[in-house]
């Protein structure tokens, strides 16, 4: 099954801005639809506005912005687009993850302008209503704007997070016990460590005790701490210090030669003379001639279909 991700309308070419165009993301129609099934959203016509209709902008305080007409500033749409965002939220608990529009005063997650008396934009940015009322029923979903995934550590993290999000999910449905949050964790082991060696070791100790917790409590703490790490962009130092540890369970199983262009092609990585793809494919290779059940279980060596390719650029 496909995982459910939600989207801005417009997106998916949908003509539905407020000049009735759109803003079509080939990234997700060509590539990510083949593993998300996008729900498509635009707040602007769900809350009854026309195609096409005056624009609206973000004024007031940053902190708590409101949503006006750009022509009239008495017409005032803060609290439907709040609404609005509040009851999709409470229907959006299968998704898992989202894709804004960016800049957008109802859908922006970062950098949204938002004008002040004198006419001019704040220097503190803003957040759509909108997405504000959505991230924050459901602070731990995966979310991007259209406009960061064209860059590609972001968008590779993106779909990381989505695709971990959904297999917990998946996880919990099949039934919640000490025994899956653990195998969980062993899954996406080398997955944290990438991220953050020192929250990888932080979750380890988290979960050491398991057994003498609630386990719905210690599942709590711990997915709200698995989602936090991975929000943070593994580095190349941090890819290299996972790539050697996986290379260590082949020191006895591959030649002295093998072992010299394994850690040649790390060192490669290392100092950014290719993209991961080629360390991983090698230490791919390697794991298919000789097996280890607990490198099979590890997320990390294919946390996502590899017909995304979204390793060719990082």
């Amino acid at each position: 099954m496909k995982i459910k991700v939600g989207i801005s309308s417009c997106l998916l070419g949908h003509e539905v801005r407020y000049d009735g165009t759109h803003k079509h993301l080939r990234l997700a129609t060509e590539s990510l639809s083949r593993y998300f099934d996008f729900v498509a959203e635009c707040p602007e016509v769900g809350i009854g506005m026309s195609i096409p209709r005056k624009p609206i902008r973000l004024i007031g305080n940053p902190e708590k912005p409101e949503a006006v007409a750009v022509h009239d500033e008495s017409i005032n749409y803060s609290k439907a687009l709040t609404e609005y965002g509040e009851n999709k939220a409470k229907q959006f608990h299968d998704l898992s993850g989202y894709i804004f529009m960016k800049n957008s005063p109802s859908c922006g997650l970062f950098r949204v302008k938002v004008y002040q008396e004198n006419g001019y934009p704040s220097h503190t940015p803003g957040r759509g209503l909108y997405a504000k009322a959505l991230t924050d029923a459901h602070p731990l979903l995966p979310v991007e704007e259209s406009g960061r995934l064209c860059e590609p550590l972001l968008r590779e993290n993106f779909v990381t997070r989505v695709f971990a999000y959904a297999n917990w999910q998946d996880m919990l449905k099949q039934g919640l016990n000490t025994k899956a949050i653990l195998d969980f964790h062993v899954r996406y082991k080398y997955t944290l460590m990438a991220h953050s060696p020192s929250k990888y070791a932080e979750l380890g100790r988290m979960l050491a005790d398991a057994g003498n917790h609630d386990v719905d409590a210690l599942a709590e703490r711990y997915f709200t701490e698995l989602m936090t790490t991975l929000k943070s962009l593994a580095s190349r130092k941090t890819h290299t210090n996972v790539l050697m540890h996986l290379q260590g369970y082949l020191k006895k199983k591959i030649s002295s030669q093998e072992k010299q262009e394994l850690a040649g092609i790390i060192d490669q990585y290392r100092t950014a003379q290719i993209p991961l793809i080629v360390p991983i494919t090698l230490l791919r290779h390697h794991f298919n001639n000789h097996p280890d059940p607990y490198i099979h279980k590890q997320a990390y060596l294919q946390p996502y279909p590899d017909d995304l390719s979204l390793r060719n650029a990082i």
